[in-house]
């Protein structure tokens, strides 16, 4: 990865070219669709398999979500002092391992709610460390001139993974039983691992530590840089606000589908699956739109359609003839809208962002992003078990709009077509004066 790789015309090569790359890809994106799966196997083995309940369910959710609350900081300083590469194959690797423990204890006999909950703490935990490395790991790879192409790849695969992942997941409990869907999990891990670990290029060693002082330093720094910027502010307030309420949204959700509505695990699966060829959709309409109407418009309008067009769901009645086609055309929509507002909001963080603390401010993001999904999944399932699953399903429908309203009161909505190269507005000492390249975000989906 050289200068004399470029173009004649100054262009940088494609980065598809790049062998280390492609494995690098491979990996983030089977990894990434493996987890968005493992995130609604787990429930829905939980729920079919094992028959828990409303409570046991929020339960369930949360425990795999309280590291990102718990671990997330130290995650971001720790990243940084380590080769990425190196966290990713053990982060991987762990979490195949961890998820093989659930079809064993089923052939065994002992499977249950205490195995289920163990799991989803450690796949929580190691999958904390792999998605700050992995978003630490391409501007060690890759030469500074082509971090926007792989930014571009690494994260569209990403929010790809995240809208068409929980489809997958229902299909395969749809297909399969729960044990043997949950080692298809396991499988996209194990794929990923090894792809990582195929990379040939050597990551430089950061320089060490020196010791816990050093570290609580490091996160400092990261939440000083997100505090001191106002975009940065707004992009974490409105993704918590959205994480909060689409994490108790979704533990309704899960219930809804097959006990409200009364769906099988394949229409379960062809109902979230609509999501994915939304998620195509959104991202070549993401491409150019920003640049033409706005960021703040498109970011705020985004937002308001994806999330509003969830209050349809809980209006709905009859058989799955009249609900499945409403529930994919309500899927399709938010899935569209949703990665319309994750490439954006990816645009704007990568513009602002430098690059020597990229594992801080990711981390600090998704610290304040998806640090009380755990109390929000808690939250969706004492609602669904007090209130009834429909009532709380509106509930949780209208107070998912509430990102969106905040987007449209924060600096993110006077967002122009144009985005600057450095928003370090109010920061003082060192950062204030680091040149801003792009680099992986942390969107609000």
């Amino acid at each position: 990865m050289k200068a004399a790789d470029s173009s004649r015309a100054g262009t940088p090569p494609s980065l598809w070219r790049d062998a280390d790359f492609r494995r690098l890809w491979v990996g983030q994106t089977t990894s990434q669709l493996g987890a968005q799966a493992t995130q609604v196997i787990l429930p829905l083995v939980a729920v079919m398999s094992l028959n828990a309940g409303s409570g046991q369910l929020g339960a369930l959710r949360a425990v795999e979500q309280a590291p990102i609350l718990l671990l997330s900081l130290f995650a971001g300083a720790w990243v940084d002092r380590r080769r990425a590469r190196t966290v990713m194959v053990l982060a991987d690797g762990g979490r195949a391992l961890a998820l093989a423990v659930i079809p064993a204890a089923f052939l065994l006999g002992f499977l249950g709610l205490p195995v289920l909950f163990l799991v989803a703490l450690l796949v929580g935990v190691l999958s904390v460390f792999f998605d700050v490395a992995y978003q630490a790991s391409l501007v060690r790879l890759v030469d500074r001139d082509r971090l926007l192409q792989g930014n571009s790849a690494l994260e569209g695969s990403r929010s790809a993974a995240q809208i068409g992942g929980p489809a997958l997941g229902g299909t395969l409990v749809s297909v399969f039983s729960g044990p043997v869907a949950v080692v298809t999990g396991a499988f996209f891990f194990v794929l990923s691992s090894v792809s990582i670990w195929r990379i040939r290029r050597r990551e430089p060693v950061p320089p060490p530590g020196d010791g816990r002082a050093r570290i609580w330093r490091q996160i400092h720094e990261g939440l000083r840089f997100v505090a001191g910027n106002a975009s940065l502010r707004a992009v974490g307030v409105a993704s918590a606000l959205f994480q909060f309420w689409f994490a108790a949204l979704m533990t309704v959700y899960l219930l809804y589908l097959p006990r409200g509505l009364h769906l099988s695990g394949t229409a379960i699966g062809l109902a979230l699956a609509a999501m994915g060829p939304g998620a195509v959709v959104g991202s070549l309409v993401a491409a150019r739109l920003p640049e033409r109407l706005g960021y703040g418009k498109v970011l705020v309008s985004s937002a308001v359609i994806a999330d509003g067009v969830m209050l349809c769901v809980p209006a709905l009645h009859g058989s799955a003839a009249v609900t499945l086609p409403v529930l994919i055309g309500v899927n399709f929509a938010f899935g569209t809208f949703g990665q319309l507002v994750n490439v954006t909001m990816m645009a704007v963080r990568q513009a602002i962002t430098p690059v020597r603390i990229q594992g801080r401010v990711v981390a600090t993001i998704n610290f304040a992003g998806m640090g009380l999904t755990p109390v929000g999944s808690l939250l969706g399932g004492f609602l669904a078990g007090h209130w009834g699953l429909r009532t709380s399903l509106l509930v949780t429908a209208v107070a998912l709009s509430l990102s969106p309203l905040f987007m449209a009161f924060s600096p993110l909505a006077r967002l122009g077509r144009h985005l600057p190269c450095e928003q370090l507005t109010g920061l003082t000492g060192p950062l204030s004066s680091t040149r801003t390249v792009p680099e992986p975000s942390v969107t609000r989906r």
